[in-house]
């Protein structure tokens, strides 16, 4: 059964992850996703939050905490790990910028990458990260379908716009069964974490770094909202692959999916509470028109 589980979440994070990309190529235009990369200030302020705030935030909670070391090494490579594939899933939730969150995960993804390839091994020293390894899952599964859907687009216009509902229900999918093969793949496990601090380090590292990202993301809704939800919302699959690989696995890998579900399980509310603020402040905006 947990043989079973496992490769049904591998499905699950495949699935969920070409399938959101294709549609954000299918959806939009190279100008829509390459267009947010142009503003410098903008960038600078994702390159801070996601590789200097969120990993200091992470490094300050697991000495908090006392935690173990190796659910301290496994809750400070999440938050070294940005670019997450669910953070199209979240800002559709918001009702956010989707091309800008899928900006995001061009300027995100590669510099992931790098910077686990360069800090790993100062901060554990040993520990022998390869960048080829960490990229090649991220391009198949994320680069590769967005740059398939651009290319699409332009050539088959109506079949681009027929497809993009269906891949997202085909990322829905995708994403409840992973969650639900995840909670119950690892429960016993989780369970074994009560006591230990992990569990409330993990929620309270979901929530700074969500504020971080919110305060920093500037004036405009939908690509605040955005940030705040790529800040908050790791690269697991990054993480896994140097917790699985170079760090042998262990509690170490336990603590990254943790933070994985906890994420997940306190960010969906988070963008519906957004986009119902949003929606609420539309509505008041739309009445004192009305009145005036």
């Amino acid at each position: 059964m947990e043989g079973f589980l496992q490769q049904l979440v591998r499905l699950s994070v495949f699935v969920y992850a070409a399938a959101s990309m294709l549609s954000v190529g299918l959806g939009h235009t190279v100008a829509d996703v390459v267009g947010p990369l142009r503003h410098p200030g903008r960038v600078a302020r994702v390159l801070l939050t996601n590789f200097l705030l969120v990993p200091l935030l992470g490094f300050l909670l697991f000495r908090l905490f006392s935690l173990d070391r190796p659910y301290a090494i496994g809750l400070f490579l999440v938050a070294c790990a940005a670019g997450a594939p669910f953070l199209i899933k979240l800002t559709m939730a918001a009702r956010g910028d989707v091309a800008f969150a899928g900006a995001l995960l061009l300027l995100l993804l590669p510099a992931t990458v790098l910077f686990l390839a360069l800090v790993v091994p100062l901060v554990l020293p040993g520990a022998d990260v390869d960048p080829a390894v960490i990229a090649r899952p991220l391009v198949l599964t994320m680069l590769l379908p967005l740059a398939v859907g651009l290319a699409v687009r332009p050539l088959l216009p109506r079949l681009a716009a027929k497809a993009v509902p269906l891949l997202s229900k085909a990322a829905t999918v995708a994403l409840v069964t992973l969650l639900a093969g995840t909670l119950i793949a690892n429960l016993a496990a989780f369970a074994s974490l009560l006591g230990e601090g992990a569990i409330a380090a993990a929620i309270l590292f979901e929530a700074g770094a969500f504020a971080l990202g919110y305060t920093i993301g500037g004036r405009k809704a939908e690509t605040r909202s955005a940030i705040a939800l790529a800040s908050a919302q790791r690269n697991i699959a990054a993480a896994t692959v140097v917790a699985a690989g170079s760090l042998g696995g262990g509690k170490v890998l336990l603590m990254v999916v943790l933070v994985a579900v906890v994420g997940i399980l306190l960010l969906f509310p988070a963008a519906f509470a957004i986009r119902e603020r949003a929606e609420n402040s539309r509505a008041v905006r739309t009445l004192r028109r009305r009145q005036a």
